[in-house]
């Protein structure tokens, strides 16, 4: 039997907050038993909601939040002046041990500002970086960082390789995980000065399969399975990923539904094309954790619906089962004391 895991989920962040939030607790509980939703937030608001849904009644439960951050207000204000706010407030479930994980689709800046100042960092990690998966031709890969450190130097990125490393083998189960350098070129000449400091730094870590550059074109084919960049570049690649899927997934469509011929054509193809079109939605794979802390912080698309919010869920299970935040901690304390 599963231990149980508390996840804090912020039920009024995100643009569809609290309706599909709500939704994707009800249906998490539905699938995992060890799942326990503390859905925090607006109480009266969340309870209209629930009242909706037949669900295990002892898996849910509301934590009370009187404000919220919105996406425009300055992270590091917010967090210290909305000490009632729904993140602050699920944050603090985590600190104090009431909690394993929280979940957010709010303020990304909120999300990145308080995990560090609430949760904390494990010791040793300089900065913690948020990894989501992305799909690619052969499965998906992890693409770390992709928001949450802009100006990252040599150091941060071996670790950014080491914990996504962890992450990619035990909570995807990939086996020797195919860490890759973002670069405009595969000549290790190539690249500005970030990428050719860090570049002899990943070839001398032992404890990492590193396979040398890789370029933006070749992300998508599966050309690594860690993906290792700072912030800026990493969230140019994960919007244009984006932008770009949503455009294909939205001319297919237009596509298969233009005539006659075309519709009865699509028919015929409309299980495998299916299939298709649901390996590259984001929502399939869940929320970017925040990889280093002390424990697990996830945040999930502004946009999210009910899916993506069951799939980020049912993702903390296996993080939490996994002991990734041990993981990473044990790895860097080894290399602190080499």
């Amino acid at each position: 039997m599963k231990d149980t895991i508390r996840i804090a989920l912020d039920a009024m962040g995100g643009d569809n907050a609290p309706l599909e939030i709500v939704k994707g607790a009800v249906d998490a509980v539905r699938q995992e038993s060890a799942v326990h939703v503390l859905l925090v937030g607006d109480a009266e608001r969340i309870s209209v909601e629930l009242s909706k849904y037949e669900y295990p009644k002892t898996q849910i439960e509301i934590v009370l939040a009187t404000e919220v951050i919105e996406t425009d207000e300055p992270p590091v204000n917010a967090i210290r002046r909305k000490k009632d706010s729904s993140i602050v407030v699920g944050m603090r479930l985590v600190k104090d041990g009431a909690a394993d994980a929280f979940v957010s689709a709010g303020s990304t800046g909120a999300v990145l500002v308080g995990a560090q100042l609430i949760i904390g960092r494990i010791k040793g990690v300089d900065r913690p970086p948020l990894a989501p998966v992305i799909p690619t031709a052969n499965g998906f890969s992890l693409l770390i960082d992709c928001g949450a450190n802009v100006d990252a130097r040599p150091a941060h990125l071996v670790q950014f390789a080491k914990m996504g490393s962890i992450y990619m083998k035990y909570v995807l189960g990939v086996e020797n995980p195919r860490v890759g350098l973002v670069n405009i070129g595969a000549e290790e000449e190539k690249g500005n000065a970030l990428v050719k400091e860090t570049m002899p730094l990943l070839k001398e870590t032992s404890d990492i399969n590193f396979i040398g550059s890789v370029e933006a074109r070749d992300i998508a084919w599966g050309g690594a399975d860690v993906v290792v960049c700072e912030a800026f570049v990493g969230n140019v690649i994960l919007k244009m990923y984006e932008g770009v899927g949503g455009v294909l997934i939205s001319k297919i469509k237009e596509s298969i539904t233009n005539g006659i011929k075309n519709k009865l054509g699509a028919l015929l193809i409309k299980k495998s094309l299916k299939k298709t079109l649901k390996a590259f939605d984001s929502g399939e794979y869940g929320g970017a954790p925040m990889l280093g802390l002390n424990a697990l912080a996830v945040k999930t698309h502004g946009n999210s619906k009910a899916r993506e919010i069951t799939n980020t869920l049912l993702q903390c299970v296996t993080f939490k089962e996994q002991r990734i935040s041990e993981r990473i901690r044990e790895c860097i304390q080894s290399d602190a004391a080499e």
